[in-house]
């Protein structure tokens, strides 16, 4: 099931992304190329898909999630950009190809991830993407805001870039991954339950339970894969955090205790949707992927 339903959520954000990246003048075909180039260039588009999911799990068209899909993956792809640049990680491939500062230069994946986070409110606020009324559009941009800033992502980039040779804890190592990797993801599946329009207190906070135990599943997975896996399989370099020295999962648990982990937190996000009836498969279908996933 989850193949097929990657398939059609991918191709129906890449409909609705592509546009995003036409070059208004032909002098800024140059950025647009590099913004293009960062999102366009292959994904899981994980985040994207758990919007779509959680709209219909509230009993949304998909397609109304257009706005929150392309919202979640533009800002993603932005963190991308900055986090491989030489004064952040440092990284020369992504998704198996270039990165954006080496296909382009820095200076230009600097100004291509800054366009990108603007495109991303741009996209919650279009009318052709995001069907909801004003309000609702006004919740959903603070809700991105919230989860791509210093409380949020940008927070836990910046814990995570302070933590390198330090020996964290798990409450530590989880508050960072909570900012750094789960912020983003519990946003997706709240905006795509906002953007059903059919979104209600008690359902949302079943979503967040759930969406807590899947962004932090997804974190942990990662780190098991950067110990597992391979450059080739992952697209990018294999072993870069225990190269870097930076605190991971399997370093603090043990490998088999981590896989223990992801699986337990799995079953958290399966249990957080026990109120939803079978509009919400796809949403169980992806908790289970993300601590499936090979790359």
């Amino acid at each position: 099931m989850i193949a097929t339903y990657q398939a059609l959520s991918q191709a129906r954000v890449d409909r609705a992304l592509e546009p995003l990246f036409k070059a208004p003048a032909a002098e800024l075909d140059r950025i647009y190329a590099a913004m293009r180039y960062s999102v366009m260039n292959g994904g899981k588009r994980v985040r994207p898909l758990l919007a779509y999911a959680a709209c219909e799990a509230m009993g949304g068209i998909p397609e109304h999630a257009n706005g929150a899909a392309c919202a979640v993956e533009l800002i993603h792809a932005y963190s991308l950009v900055h986090d491989d640049l030489p004064a952040m990680d440092d990284d020369d491939l992504r998704r198996g190809q270039p990165t954006t500062h080496k296909a382009f230069d820095e200076a230009c994946a600097i100004l291509a991830g800054d366009g990108l986070q603007s495109l991303a409110f741009s996209a919650l606020t279009d009318p052709q993407l995001n069907v909801r009324d004003a309000q609702i559009r006004l919740q959903m941009v603070e809700t991105l805001a919230r989860a791509a800033g210093p409380a949020g992502m940008v927070g836990g980039q910046a814990i995570d870039l302070g933590s390198v040779g330090l020996k964290l804890d798990q409450a530590a190592l989880e508050n960072m991954h909570r900012h750094k990797t789960g912020a983003l993801i519990e946003a997706s599946v709240r905006l795509g339950a906002l953007a059903s329009g059919h979104a209600d207190s008690e359902r949302l906070a079943a979503l967040q339970v759930y969406a807590r135990a899947v962004g932090l599943a997804f974190q942990v997975q990662d780190d098991i894969l950067d110990v597992e896996s391979d450059t080739a399989t992952l697209g990018k370099r294999q072993g870069a955090d225990i190269a870097r020295d930076k605190p991971t999962y399997p370093a603090l648990l043990g490998l088999d205790a981590a896989k223990a982990y992801a699986l337990e937190l799995r079953d958290q996000a399966l249990e957080a949707l026990r109120p939803f009836d079978a509009a919400a498969e796809p949403l169980r279908a992806l908790a289970q992927y993300i601590v499936e996933r090979r790359n």
